[in-house]
């Protein structure tokens, strides 16, 4: 069953002409959960062929970025935008789910052959499970990227990495549709997708609080444009660390500069105490790859690593 139906998924993915705009609509598309993400990745399909007709939200915001970016397309509750999709996007968050699939299931709105896409970097397919013995496909299609739940997103979507699971006979589907969102499929093992979620975590998510938090002492040290300062450095800095790894890193803890290091704790202590737990965490862990790649000089680690330790229990 789960073949055929590929097959005929696959057929409706097939592009036909050489410009999206030349092609017919393929499939109808459903979105359940209007949050940032939603939207935007209807409206790539939409540019690609397909046809957006319903989706679903609740929140003030939610509506009007259905509104915004998919007008026209009417608002339904989850269990009818089944009912008039062949396409459905489930984008609501992680933990939200199992119990939305688990309820979807339940009350006979999965329809045999249906395609469920969930964006869910955690998840991988079982979480669909109570769909998929309904008959539902499943695909787990999660865009690395952040949204901001406006229309740049969907400009944002090109070249965008996708980590993808699906099973062996949806593989091409859940690959094509990526492309046609402008994508870059990335294939996810079902068992690696919490620690590939994790990753993008540490990347992008501590990212933003650690730029953030830079910001704010700028600030503080009589910087009136903060912003401006750290666009350079941090653009280069994260050119050279995607390009070189732990051998782009600079600065006190790389150089074994501990006296430095102590000052910065003391400073810190002393007008951002909130910051210091975090900056003691990140300069230890620095400090241990910078010694495991051999930037850190042995002779300066002991020292370093004292004052981290001091700073710690002060």
């Amino acid at each position: 069953m789960e073949r055929k139906a590929s097959r005929r998924v696959n057929a409706h993915l097939s592009p036909e002409h050489a410009s999206p705009k030349d092609r017919p609509a393929r499939l109808t598309v459903g979105v359940v959960g209007a949050g940032r993400v939603g939207p935007a990745l209807a409206a790539s399909l939409q540019l690609a062929g397909h046809r957006p007709v319903a989706v679903s939200g609740v929140s003030d915001a939610s509506l009007r970025r259905a509104a915004a970016m998919l007008p026209d397309v009417p608002v339904m509750a989850p269990a009818d935008v089944l009912a008039h999709a062949e396409l459905v996007l489930l984008t609501v968050p992680d933990d939200a789910l199992p119990g939305l699939v688990a309820g979807l299931a339940e009350t006979g709105a999965v329809r045999p052959g249906q395609l469920l896409v969930h964006t869910s970097g955690r998840h991988g397919t079982a979480v669909l499970d109570p769909a998929t013995r309904a008959g539902a496909l499943p695909l787990a299609l999660h865009p690395a990227m952040t949204f901001t739940g406006t229309p740049v997103d969907v400009q944002r979507l090109a070249g965008c990495s996708f980590g993808v699971t699906a099973p062996e006979a949806l593989r091409l589907a859940a690959e094509a549709l990526v492309i046609e969102m402008g994508g870059e499929p990335e294939w996810i093992e079902e068992s690696a997708r919490p620690l590939y979620h994790a990753a993008l975590a540490i990347g992008a998510n501590h990212l933003v609080t650690l730029v953030a938090q830079s910001m704010e002492l700028l600030r503080t040290a009589g910087v009136g444009h903060p912003a401006r300062m750290l666009g350079p450095l941090l653009g280069a800095a994260l050119d050279n660390a995607l390009r070189s790894g732990d051998a782009a890193l600079t600065g006190p803890v790389a150089r074994g500069d501990a006296g430095t290091v102590a000052a910065h704790i003391a400073e810190l202590r002393a007008h951002a105490p909130q910051a210091v737990a975090g900056y003691l965490a990140m300069a230890r862990t620095t400090a241990d790859r910078a010694l495991a790649h051999g930037l850190l000089k042995p002779e300066l680690a002991e020292d370093l690593l004292g004052v981290l330790a001091d700073g710690g229990n002060q």
